[in-house]
């Protein structure tokens, strides 16, 4: 008796394509805030602080849910558990991330106190990163609701997704780098570096 053997893949379709650029998509804009801290770090001189830090390793584990999600489509057929794990610790990560940004705003909520570093329109980075969270959070919950239909099927990635994720590895190496020298042999960093300490 002959069997057939079923392919690993599936013919994508119009929504399991928009659930594939949606996770490129989240992973590209969070390769931009990240990039754009290294703006503030090298350009304006402006040093990031414990609180700072924090939040960017949030925002690169809350990345690590598309990543996962994107990467189990070179595999084949992603399954809807593993759509939902991806996002779920996104979700996750964009919570806990949320309460570091929570705790520098009220730091800087009192009368007179012009906030740590520039702003931008108006709003310093960590309300942005407050913001970017929020985002990340209703996102998640969308995706997760309509997982059935967005889960890709596993014949999207492509040249641009591996791109996306070469600049996301880079950066989180570019992070390693900088918070080394920053912090040097030190525990902690201060709450206000002004210096990379690796080097003094």
């Amino acid at each position: 008796m002959q069997q057939t053997t079923q392919p690993m893949t599936q013919d994508s379709t119009v929504f399991s394509k928009l659930g594939f650029w949606s996770a490129n998509a989240f992973l590209f804009a969070y390769n931009f805030v990240l990039a754009g801290g290294f703006f503030f770090q090298f350009a304006l001189h402006e040093f990031p602080c414990p609180l700072c830090m924090i939040q960017r390793y949030f925002m690169m584990l809350a990345s690590f849910g598309p990543l996962y999600i994107i990467l189990s489509t070179r595999n084949g057929s992603i399954s809807i558990t593993k759509f939902m794990r991806g996002y779920g610790l996104s979700l996750l990560a964009a919570f806990i991330g949320s309460t570091a940004s929570i705790r520098q705003i009220l730091l800087h909520i009192k009368p007179g106190d012009p906030g740590y570093g520039s702003a931008v329109f108006g709003i310093h980075t960590y309300t942005w990163a407050l913001v970017s969270f929020v985002v990340v959070m209703i996102f998640c919950a969308f995706m997760m609701i309509f997982a059935k239909q967005l889960c890709p099927k596993g014949s999207e990635y492509n040249a641009v997704a591996a791109v996306n994720i070469w600049i996301f590895a880079i950066l989180i190496v570019a992070n390693l780098i900088a918070i080394i020298a920053e912090e040097g042999f030190h525990w902690l960093l201060p709450d206000n570096p002004t210096i990379y300490r690796l080097f003094q």
